[in-house]
């Protein structure tokens, strides 16, 4: 169930709950929004939540406002690691190949970054500060409307810690009235106790599930709690919180096919990427956080650019025929995942991890094969349809189309092949990467025998040889979260909270390996924000 209407566009929220005060002017037409007359009731609330569920939205889709196709909110956390780099010349994501002096405070995408987690981050406060001075909600109203801002309001800094360290912590609406310039920098240990207040009081008032397929439900705020605790090496709250997952037969493992797929060739894997199976009344019980998008809903239009990040330029491949001469025999087609513009590539390690019989890396989960398409493109030797296989041997290499890339973004509408955004519902967060948080507390705990059960069971799942006690590592923790979650989770977060950033980077991948320094484990603060901190010194993260 979509939940898009009466949804407020995130500009008009961030503008009227920040700045529009009563006392600015003594009209208040009823007609136009503001604070005061949108906060009058649980369906005024609704509506400012919906906004904050649009900012989330904008993770996967454009950063930048004048051109939403280009600059991925979430393309700093994927890329510069051990699995994945940029394959796009000339987009922001080559710093993440490049680091060395292209990695600096004035970096563009590192100020929009920062505004859109505080805007998010300001825009959450103003509903966290006016609930508890509304009178016309009931408590229960109250307290699901606080946990989810404040879920919300967490997984904001999650990231802004994660990017930046030590961050500004701001827990109020920010208006005119009490605008700073004398902002300091909260260390990483305050702002994670202020994210753990946040996730504990929406786990106690969140629903196990929702009606509502895009609303965050108990699960979604167990899941964070259980990775901030293994950030702090809290590894038995780590496995408490996990295991609230894991033993929850509401959030199940999708082990058997499902949907309108099923009777199709495919795996219960990849199931859970088709569109039409993402939500969880579609079937999917493994789903905690569920991205809602929709084309052409009034007052509700939201879309992703995950298709056109991760998937290759296909249709750009050209073959030779047995006469010498090369022809381009692709057309972007819904079937390869419409056109895509390959900015992110998986690295050659990534791609050489997967037993054979793992159902995560077989032709179901990436895209090792085109089928020829183009009459008029068919080079000798060669008839229509005929499939044509990629290179996956090589090194990964930069503007590369011949390279494999994953099909779990690959829906379009058949209607427009060509355009840059998608509209489908998309997982943002699943219950099988909480096998993997609890299979890193058990290995922290010394239950190694605890750790492989819990990774047997995705493997179970997925076909692949189950594994023993004796083969538990963190690397191999950390490659099994590869094959499980290849472009799901932010990996680069993973690999910082686990020590391994620098290190697995360095060894599997070619780009960007050789390049990376200590410094670059946090971004430097945004010069800008520096800058407009005229009351205060910001200090700037060490080697900037």
């Amino acid at each position: 169930m979509k939940f898009f209407n009466k949804i407020l566009v995130c500009a008009g929220l961030i503008a009227c709950v920040t700045s529009c005060k009563k006392n600015a002017l003594d009209e208040n037409p009823p007609a136009i929004l503001t604070a005061d007359n949108l906060f009058v009731d649980y369906n005024g609330f609704q509506n400012a939540i919906n906004g904050l569920y649009y900012q989330v939205r904008r993770y996967r889709a454009g950063i930048t406002t004048a051109d939403p196709s280009n600059d991925m909110t979430s393309e700093v956390t994927v890329e510069g690691v051990d699995n994945s780099y940029s394959n796009y010349p000339g987009s922001p994501g080559t710093v993440y190949n490049n680091w060395g002096a292209a990695n600096n405070a004035a970096f563009i995408q590192y100020s929009q970054l920062w505004a859109y987690f505080y805007q998010t981050i300001n825009a959450a406060n103003t509903i966290i500060g006016r609930v508890p001075l509304n009178t016309t909600m009931t408590g229960d109203q109250k307290n699901q409307t606080l946990a989810e801002a404040r879920l919300i309001r967490a997984w904001c800094y999650r990231h802004l810690t994660f990017l930046f360290g030590d961050v500004p912590l701001t827990l109020t609406e920010t208006t005119g009235a009490n605008f700073k310039t004398d902002f300091s920098r909260a260390k990483v240990a305050d702002v994670q106790a202020a994210m753990e207040a946040d996730w504990l009081f929406a786990e106690a008032n969140l629903p196990v599930t929702n009606t509502n397929d895009g609303k965050v439900i108990k699960g979604t705020a167990q899941h964070y709690l259980a990775e901030l605790y293994l950030t702090q090496g809290n590894f038995t709250k780590a496995k408490d919180y996990a295991t609230r997952v894991t033993t929850n037969t509401a959030y199940a493992l999708i082990n058997n096919r499902y949907g309108a797929n099923a009777k199709n060739p495919g795996t219960a894997f990849t199931d859970m990427f088709l569109d039409g199976n993402s939500d969880r009344s579609q079937g999917n019980t493994e789903a905690l956080w569920v991205l809602q998008n929709e084309l052409n809903v009034t007052g509700g239009e939201g879309n992703n650019i995950m298709r056109r990040y991760w998937v290759n330029r296909y249709y750009s491949l050209t073959v030779k025929g047995t006469d010498g001469k090369s022809a381009s025999p692709f057309l972007p087609s819904a079937d390869f995942g419409g056109r895509g513009i390959g900015r992110i590539g998986p690295t050659k390690w990534a791609l050489s991890i997967y037993d054979p019989t793992d159902d995560r890396g077989s032709d179901y989960a990436w895209r090792f094969s085109y089928t020829i398409n183009n009459p008029a493109g068919i080079p000798k030797g060669y008839t229509l349809g005929q499939v044509v296989p990629v290179d996956r041997t090589s090194n990964e290499k930069l503007s590369n189309p011949n390279w494999p890339s994953t099909r779990k973004w690959d829906y379009t509408s058949p209607l427009d092949v060509n355009n840059s955004s998608s509209y489908n519902d998309q997982i943002l967060i699943r219950a099988g990467e909480d096998y993997l948080f609890l299979a890193e507390a058990d290995l922290g705990l010394g239950d190694l025998a605890g750790a492989a059960t819990a990774i047997n069971a995705l493997r179970t799942r997925a076909h692949a040889p189950l594994i023993t006690a004796s083969q538990i590592t963190l690397d191999f923790i950390l490659d099994e979260r590869s094959r499980e979650l290849f472009s799901e989770e932010d990996r680069r977060y993973t690999l910082l909270r686990t020590k391994t950033w620098l290190t697995r980077t360095k060894l599997h991948n070619v780009i960007s390996g050789n390049l990376i320094q200590p410094r670059d484990q946090l971004l430097p603060i945004p010069q800008s924000v520096i800058d407009a901190n005229i009351s205060a010194v910001l200090p700037q993260n060490p080697g900037y």
